[in-house]
């Protein structure tokens, strides 16, 4: 038998070339000529170098052989030549070809500098003004956004700078509804073939394109805020990004559940906060400040980057009594946390930054618009000045007849609570707090706690806030107190804040099995029943279904202002359906490199 020659182009081939110098020189040809070659086994050729890309990222070889001017080309082609793109499997090429840029510029400065000199940046472009669908437009925004994070390659994207953050504020406004309109919300039969291919690499059900495409939005939405605040953290840019409405919806993007590593839209604020044009229009929305307020004191994880957002509106001269107005009531319910994340002293910092002018108001120098933030301040001076100056006056014996009649009082209110007399029981907490020496630390949580499901059943949620925040700043966050937690997560549930309710409850269920007392204790069922509850209200396309069931009549391009969908109209046109894709996984080092950025 006659052994058949080997084949003198295919990438394949070429891969397993033994001698390294004739292999880079075919690899370099090989990348040359793809894109104007018509080969069906072009789809397999860049499903495997977005493996490759993947899991070697940082490998100099391909990068060095002209393999991004090979993707811009291919790029360009699949907008430009639409009989092209609809032919066999290229409808996959773009997709692969934009992820290819990105995970070779993800953390390597050197490719990015390779990738914009083979001009990369405009067919990228092409994708993120929609030219295709919202799952190439996920990788061109991710690609960019490797682009403009480091210094060398930024000013190649700053030249599209309005562009492209008008571009990035519409997706990330509207991306969740555009998911929901051409892929979640529709029948699994009449979802893009490709799409489907794609997200499941060819064996997934219809749970799981429904989950993937849950987490792709969210890294969508997550991608494009990640673009911005390369913009807003060299202060480019902001007066589009400080667009009113924006920034009220900014707190809101959270990324649902599936994207717990992204600070998502208040790390953007927290960006607009370093600077002085940002600070003046967070500090000028009342929405987001209040945003900003309930997320301090909740379980969320980036519970430490609304204070930091607070504390620096808060310095700034030019804000500082507006935001004081706001935020003072909220923040005092903090003083007494003592560590949050790797964020030590937060109690501290937050009394000092508080009470930094106070003597003007003190003595009458300074009137505040709001009289509950005086107070506010007032009763902080007095729980950090004159209760440590009392306590230290006291000797032992009067300490401990201090602490028996603070105990005598918990009994009473406790006894008046469990008759009805929620009101008098009140009362007698608040009396005891007042008398309890600060370094009875167990005592005030336990008090103020009470005191709180006092106030859940006066219909008081805002108090009710205000005390669980304090007892569990006392416990600490290695250890809260669980009956804080739910109660806290009543009193948020009471005012409408789904996800901050959400977010104590899974607190409060992860302290109960982490309980020793409790570790066979089963979920309570009204703690499942909330999370339940929270779950649909938070859930990623909550608002995107609500929205298209009041607009049915209305197509995805009647309120998208720009970037226009144009792949579906081709593939109606051509009436073309695609074949299975090759099952790949996706590399989960990819992923945590992403993530720690």
């Amino acid at each position: 038998m006659h052994s058949e020659p080997p084949c003198s182009n295919c990438f394949f081939c070429t891969m397993n070339e033994p001698e390294p110098s004739v292999r880079r020189a075919k690899l370099s040809q090989c990348f040359k000529e793809m894109p104007l070659r018509d080969d069906q086994e072009h789809v397999l050729v860049l499903s495997g170098l977005w493996n490759i890309s993947m899991a070697q990222p940082d490998d100099p070889e391909f990068p060095a052989l002209g393999i991004f001017e090979c993707m811009a080309k291919l790029i360009h082609r699949g907008i430009t030549d639409q009989n092209w793109l609809l032919r066999g499997q290229n409808i996959y090429i773009p997709y692969y070809a934009a992820h290819v840029i990105g995970s070779y510029t993800m953390d390597n400065p050197q490719f990015a500098e390779k990738a914009v000199k083979s001009g990369v940046v405009l067919p990228l472009m092409e994708l993120l003004r929609g030219k295709m669908s919202w799952v190439e437009q996920r990788v061109a925004v991710r690609a960019l956004g490797h682009l403009a994070s480091h210094e060398k390659t930024f000013e190649a994207v700053v030249v599209h700078e309005v562009e492209i953050i008008s571009l990035a504020m519409e997706i990330v406004s509207n991306c969740l509804e555009v998911v929901y309109k051409e892929f979640v919300g529709i029948k699994a039969r009449k979802r893009p073939k490709y799409h489907c291919d794609l997200l499941t690499r060819g064996v997934g059900e219809l749970e799981l394109q429904s989950r993937k495409a849950e987490e792709w939005a969210s890294q969508l939405q997550c991608w494009s805020l990640y673009l911005l605040n390369c913009f807003a953290s060299k202060e480019r840019g902001l007066t589009l990004i400080c667009n009113t409405e924006f920034l009220n919806n900014l707190c809101g993007m959270w990324g649902g559940l599936v994207n717990l590593t992204s600070p998502a839209g208040i790390g953007l604020l927290r960006t607009l906060c370093s600077s002085k044009t940002g600070r003046k229009n967070v500090a000028n929305s009342r929405q987001v400040m209040e945003s900003l307020c309930n997320v301090s004191r909740s379980s969320d994880d980036w519970q430490n980057i609304a204070i930091d957002c607070l504390l620096l509106l808060l310095k700034d001269p030019e804000t500082r009594y507006g935001v004081i107005d706001i935020a003072a009531s909220s923040l005092v319910d903090l003083v007494e946390l003592r560590s949050l994340g790797e964020s030590k002293m937060v109690g501290e910092t937050i009394s000092q930054t508080l009470l930094q002018d106070y003597y003007k108001i003190k003595f009458g120098f300074l009137k505040l618009k709001n009289q509950e933030a005086e107070k506010a301040l007032e009763e902080l001076w007095e729980l950090r000045v004159e209760n440590i100056k009392r306590d230290k006056l006291m000797s032992e014996q009067d300490m401990k007849e201090r602490q028996a009649l603070v105990g005598k009082l918990k009994k009473q209110g406790n006894q008046k609570f469990w008759t009805g007399k929620i009101e008098k029981s009140c009362k007698i907490y608040s009396k005891a707090l007042e008398l309890c020496p600060l370094n009875f630390r167990k005592e005030r949580i336990v008090l103020y706690s009470n005191r709180a499901q006092c106030y859940l059943l006066l219909k008081n949620p805002a108090a009710a806030i205000s005390d669980t925040t304090r007892a569990l700043c006392l416990s600490g966050t290695v250890s809260p107190h669980s009956k804080s937690l739910w109660r806290r997560s009543q009193a948020y549930d009471m005012k409408g804040l789904a996800k901050e309710s959400l977010m104590d409850c899974l607190m409060f269920i992860n302290s109960r099995i982490k309980s020793e007392h409790t570790k066979r204790v089963r979920i309570p069922y009204y703690a499942a029943r909330m999370i339940n509850k929270q779950m649909s209200a938070t859930w990623l396309f909550a608002n995107a279904k609500s929205k298209l069931c009041i607009r049915k009549e209305k197509t995805v391009d009647e309120y998208e202002s720009k970037g226009e969908y144009q792949l579906q109209e081709m593939m109606d046109a051509k009436n073309m359906g695609f074949p299975d894709m090759p099952t790949i996984l996706e590399d989960p080092k990819a992923e945590k490199r992403w993530k720690k950025r």
